[in-house]
C-alpha cells in the first residue's frame, strides 16, 4: 500500500501506475470502476462490502470521502493499493478536506479504469438530486440505499422524482429471493391472480416495491397491509380458479402454503450488503423492472423512457445552508 499525505490528484495517478507496474496488473482485466462515496464513520463497512463483492468481479474501487467543506485550506489525503482488505483488485482511498470535497471528478475522472464501465453507490445519503453531485453523472449506473436515509418511504418518493435509467437502489435488491419465489409459484398457475397483498411494514420501501413489481407485472393494485415486523412477512395470491399461495418469512425460512398440499419450506437467509452489491454489479444496464416496480409506488409515469444522461447542475451545500 502506498499512503500520500496532503498530495495532489497527479500523484495518486502516478502512485497508482506504479502500484499495477509493481504488481504486474492489467487494466484490460478490470470488468468497472466502483466509485464509493461514504463518511468515515462507515469505512469498516463499506470495506467488508466491497472486499465480498470484488471477489466476484474484477474492478477498480475508488472510495470517496468529503471531510469538512469549511475548512479553510483543501487537502488531499490517499491511499493507493493492489490487493489487500478492498478484495484482489486496485484501490484508491481519497479523502478530501475543504472546498476540494466539491470538486471531487476532478481528482477521480483521472483515475477510471479506461474503456470500463463505472458504477456510483452512495453508501452515507444520496444527493437529492443526483444531478448535483458530478460522481452521478459520468457513471454509468447509480446505486442507492434509501433505507439509510432520516425518511426511507419520502426518498423512495424522491428516487422516483429524481429517476434516469440506471439508478437502483439496494432495497430493490433486497427483495430479488421473494420476487424469484413468487415469479416460481406463478410459473405453476393455471390461472391469472385476481387479488394480491403484500403484508409487513406499509413505510418499508422494499414491501413498496414488491408490491410495486407485482402491480405492473399483473396490471392490478397491491397494496401493503400492516402486519407485525419491520420488514416483509408474507405474501398472499389469490388466483381467479379459486386457488391461493402464501409465501411467508419464518425465522430465515421461506414456507409456501398452498391449499391442500404439504407445505413447501426453502432457505431464506438474510444477505449481506455485500452479496447486495455483487449482484447489482452483475447487469451494467438499465435495470427496467425496478423503473417499472418504482413507477407504480410513486405513480411517476413512464420512468424507463426518461433520458440516461445527466447533466452536472452545480450545488454548493454551503450555499444552500445560508439560503435554507
Amino acid at each position: 500500500m502506498t499512503t500520500l499525505w496532503d498530495t495532489t490528484g497527479t500523484a495518486v495517478v502516478q502512485a497508482l501506475a506504479a502500484e499495477r507496474r509493481t504488481g504486474g496488473a492489467v487494466t484490460s482485466g478490470l470488468a468497472l470502476t466502483l466509485v464509493v462515496v461514504l463518511e468515515e464513520k462507515d469505512t469498516a463497512d463499506v470495506e467488508a462490502a466491497v472486499a465480498t463483492a470484488a471477489s466476484k468481479h474484477p474492478m477498480r474501487v475508488i472510495m470517496v470521502l468529503r471531510k469538512n467543506i469549511d475548512a479553510p485550506v483543501p487537502r488531499l489525503d490517499a491511499e493507493v493499493t493492489l490487493g489487500g482488505r478492498l478484495g484482489p483488485g486496485e484501490s484508491v482511498v481519497l479523502r478530501m478536506f475543504g472546498r476540494l470535497a466539491l470538486h471531487a471528478e476532478s481528482v477521480t475522472l483521472p483515475l477510471l479504469a479506461p474503456d470500463a464501465p463505472v458504477v456510483a453507490w452512495w453508501y452515507s445519503e444520496t444527493p437529492q438530486i443526483i444531478a448535483h453531485d458530478p460522481l452521478g453523472v459520468f457513471a454509468d449506473r447509480r446505486i442507492t440505499n434509501v433505507i439509510r436515509d432520516e425518511d426511507p418511504a419520502a426518498s423512495l418518493q424522491q428516487r422516483a422524482r429524481d429517476y434516469a435509467p440506471g439508478d437502483t437502489d439496494l432495497t430493490w435488491t433486497v427483495i430479488t429471493p421473494w420476487r424469484a419465489a413468487l415469479a416460481s409459484a406463478f410459473d405453476t398457475a393455471s390461472a391469472p391472480a385476481s387479488n394480491v397483498v403484500v403484508r409487513g411494514n406499509p413505510v418499508d420501501p422494499s414491501a413498496q416495491l414488491l408490491a410495486g413489481w407485482l402491480s405492473s407485472r399483473l396490471g392490478i393494485y397491491v397494496p401493503v397491509e400492516k402486519a407485525e415486523g419491520k420488514y416483509i412477512s408474507s405474501v398472499v395470491v389469490d388466483f381467479a380458479d379459486g386457488h391461493s399461495v402464501q409465501m411467508s418469512n419464518e425465522g430465515y425460512k421461506l414456507v409456501l402454503r398452498r391449499p391442500g398440499q404439504v407445505d413447501s419450506i426453502a432457505p431464506f437467509p438474510q444477505r449481506t450488503t455485500g452479496d447486495m452489491l455483487a449482484e447489482e454489479l452483475r447487469r451494467l444496464d438499465a435495470d427496467q423492472p425496478y423503473g417499472e416496480a418504482l413507477g407504480a409506488v410513486s405513480g411517476q409515469r413512464n420512468l424507463n423512457s426518461r433520458n440516461a444522461v445527466r447533466t452536472h447542475i452545480w450545488h454548493d451545500p454551503a450555499l444552500a445552508a445560508q439560503e435554507g
